[in-house]
Parts: C-alpha cells; structure tokens; sequence
C-alpha cells in the first residue's frame, strides 16, 4: 500500500480548520463537516492511541498496522501509552525487500509500499521498539520523506539484481542497505531504557503483550476457491503472504462482527474512488454513480446522506479485475456507526494527519464502500466467528 499521490493533493488543497477535540465531532456534533446534514449515531467505538502523520511517504502500511496493533495493547488490558516506532518497521523491511529484489533479478518490489503482514514479520522476528527511542528522523521536527532514501536504494541494488554473474556478494548487499538506512532514518539500538526500565526491541515486544500468531488477513475474490489461503496478487504483496478468502457475506459479517465485539482491524483498500472524500470526513458509493450526477449532486453527497450502491461478490471482483480497485492505501478501522436513515458507516482512523478534515483525521465510509473497495484486512483470529473460522480451519 502506498498513498504518496494524496499528499500532493492534501498539502495544496484548502485546509478546514480541524476541531479540537475528536469527541465533540463525534458525539456530539455527529456530523462530517460543518455545515452537512449527515447525522451519525454511534453503535460501537473503540480506543485508540492519537492519529499520527505518514508526511510524505508511501508507509501507510506501518502506520495502519501499528494503529492496530495499539488498539490491540488496549484491548489486552495494558497501557494506553504504547505509541510504537512506524520507521523501527519500515527500516527492517526495507532490508528484506531488498535482499528479495535482488533474489528476484528486480521484478518485485522495493518502494516505500509494503502490507500488513510485514509488521507482523517484524514483530515477530525482530520485535518493535517505541516512537521515542526510535522516529526514523535526522531532526525531530522533519517530516517524513522517504523519496531520497527510496531512489539511493534502487541505484545500488538495481546493478546487482539484473546483473549475469553468479558471483553476487550479499553481504556487502546487506552492510551498503543497513550503511543507507542508517544515513536516511538513523540507526537502531540494540538496547535502550524507556521509562525506567531496560530493553532490547524483542523485550519490549514482549512487554506490549502481542502475540504475531494471534494475527490472520482475510479477504474475499471469486478468482480463488473460498475457504482456502491464497497470495493476493498485488505488487506490494511482495513476500508473498497468503490470505484466507470468504464469500462476500461472511467477510461482511466478520468485519461486523469484530467491531461490535471488541475487535478492531487494519483495513486495506482502493482510496482512488471518486467516493472517496477524506477532506470532507467521507468514503460513500451512492447508488446513482458519479458519472451520471449533475455538479449539484456531487456536492451535495458531502452533505446529504445518499443511498448506497448494493454492492454483490460479482461487482467487486469485476473491479478488482478491471484494475478499479487496487491496494492504493492502509487505514485502520475502529468503530461503526449509522445514519439518520439506518446506514451502516464503519469508523476510519488514517494516518494524514489531524488537521486535513474536521474529524480530526478520522472518516466515515459506508458499509458499501467497505464490501467494494476492500482489499484485505488484518484480524485478530478470535474476533472472527466461530462457525466461519472453523470453515477456515483457523483455532481459535
């Protein structure tokens, strides 16, 4: 997942002035911007740690999954003061993408994307650390940028990965990867004190009480059998991680289901639709398509509550076939809600920043966007229904 585009976007379009406090808006305005008629009550909302900023980077991966994985630090009875290290994630698998383009002779990924199962490897290969001790910043007050440091990497490992000798020399790949890291997002302690007490970043995993098995992605495509495993075919799928596939329905009551029971997930999913309205606190599919609105009804979906598309397994897998839908973005779901006129909406915490809406960087997308536009998630495996995991063959 990789969101760089929408920067450009973000940092030159008119910025509403955020609210102060993301409870006002929430419960007590329930609305998605000043002024909109959209009136959301809420049926379940879950803790989370405070919104963070991914700048101008392509990590949105390590930003969503370390938001859940927060939530989870909660959820498990620990402190609400865990706020773990995005870059710790994002510089380990920079040094795994790259010792698997070059085994790849440069036909895979190296970019700044990446998915949820990368934070899960981290986790339980080389443990987390928190943002304190470790920001991925030369200076504190910089933003995060990872263009230079992407296109340093591709110059050196690109004459390895396509060269014809069989003579590649991956320890000096693996110190010139680890020597540019360093430069770029600074280097990693081996040991480090936080708050009284000492660790290493495999301890403090431990301490945070997470569990990387107790971790599954699920989504649902026709091209592949239901009920088995399957390696999603997208390009930042670059580890090759294999998913569970559900029928359209039972992923639907998944999600649901793990909201409503204490359980939030890291979301995946295309933020290309011209639905997508962050700015204005919103991700909808009206039943009656852009392409066919007038210019008054396209602005009046950002403040009047529209039916909703009736999304079927046919129409989603139709878009990810056509190429609609792509893994363009992580996000991280934490509460469901409903309109005026019953509309399921679920909760969306992103990673842009407080200050780029009036939701405190939060949004509202609607169960239709959600069954459309999804490409995989990221569950704890007891949040899933018995019956279906059983299906899955998943012990919970």
């Amino acid at each position: 997942m990789r969101t760089s585009l929408f920067f450009a976007f973000l940092f030159i379009s008119f910025l509403i002035p955020a609210q102060s406090d993301l409870s006002t808006i929430s419960l007590l305005n329930s609305t998605n911007k000043k002024g909109s008629e959209y009136n959301f009550t809420i049926i379940k909302k879950l803790e989370t740690t405070d919104v963070q900023n991914q700048n101008m980077t392509g990590t949105c991966w390590s930003f969503s999954a370390l938001s859940f994985l927060e939530s989870e630090v909660i959820r498990l009875g620990k402190s609400k003061e865990f706020n773990l290290s995005e870059m710790f994630v994002a510089r380990k698998a920079y040094s795994l993408k790259a010792d698997n383009f070059v085994r790849m002779h440069g036909k895979t990924n190296l970019g700044e994307g990446g998915g949820f199962p990368d934070a899960i490897n981290v986790l339980k290969n080389y443990g987390m650390v928190p943002e304190e001790v470790y920001t991925g910043k030369k200076n504190v007050t910089d933003q995060h940028n990872h263009k230079l440091l992407e296109t340093t990497l591709i110059n050196i490992l690109r004459p390895a990965a396509l060269s014809e000798t069989q003579e590649i020399d991956f320890s000096f790949i693996h110190n010139s990867v680890n020597a540019v890291c360093d430069e770029f997002l600074g280097k990693i302690p081996e040991k480090f004190d936080y708050k009284g007490k000492s660790y290493t970043p495999k301890t403090y995993a431990e301490a945070t009480g997470l569990v990387a098995g107790d971790y599954v992605y699920l989504t649902s495509f026709t091209h592949h059998p239901f009920y088995s495993k399957f390696v999603l075919e997208i390009p930042d799928n670059w580890n090759w991680e294999a998913m569970y596939n559900l029928p359209l329905n039972e992923f639907q009551e998944v999600m649901s289901n793990a909201i409503n029971t204490g359980y939030s997930f890291a979301w995946a999913a295309d933020v290309s639709e011209k639905g997508f309205l962050f700015k204005d606190g919103l991700a909808i599919v009206p039943e009656k398509s852009f392409a066919l609105m007038t210019a008054e009804e396209k602005q009046d979906v950002t403040t009047k509550p529209v039916k909703q598309l009736a999304i079927t397994q046919e129409i989603r897998q139709k878009a990810f076939d056509n190429y609609e839908t792509q893994d363009d973005h992580g996000m991280h779901i934490v509460g469901m809600v409903k309109d005026q006129n019953n509309t399921p909406y679920y909760y969306v915490k992103n990673s842009w920043g407080k200050d780029n809406n009036q939701c405190d960087g939060y949004f509202y997308a609607s169960e239709s966007y959600v069954l459309y536009k999804t490409t995989s998630i990221m569950i704890h495996k007891k949040a899933i229904p018995a019956a279906i995991a059983k299906k899955l063959g998943i012990t919970q």
